[in-house]
């Protein structure tokens, strides 16, 4: 993948706030209707996934101040404008660069990985 394909700020925000396409997909989706109210089981069925999982992205999303969130009721609503420009920036790559924006994504989960599996502990040991 060419660094060049996604814009720096974009893989400054994919690498800071984003682990999963699942995470991913869950903020475009919000963004995509920004004055709905979603909830975790509208959500859920909307991206296919598992309630659970989506209940972990929404807090999370909600957490890094990209949603707001009351009482299991998320907006789209990200708390700066840079951070509203930057996801203006995704959506459009996303678009775009499909492959390299979701390389990205799994490489940094694959990453995530890697690392806290070096302090497991293992039998062997």
């Amino acid at each position: 993948m060419s660094d060049g394909i996604i814009p720096e700020d974009v893989r400054n925000f994919i690498l800071q706030y984003i682990d999963s396409i699942t995470q991913l997909e869950a903020l475009l989706l919000l963004r995509a209707n920004p004055g709905e109210r979603w909830d975790t089981v509208n959500a859920a069925k909307r991206l296919y996934t598992a309630e659970r999982d989506i209940d972990a992205v929404l807090s999370r999303l909600c957490a890094d101040e990209l949603l707001s969130c009351s009482e299991g009721i998320y907006r789209y609503d990200p708390r700066s404008e840079e951070k509203r420009l930057v996801i203006d920036r995704l959506a459009a790559a996303y678009g775009k660069q499909l492959i390299p924006v979701t390389n990205m994504i799994h490489a940094k989960e694959r990453r995530i990985r890697e690392f806290a599996d070096a302090f497991r502990f293992r039998k062997d040991r």
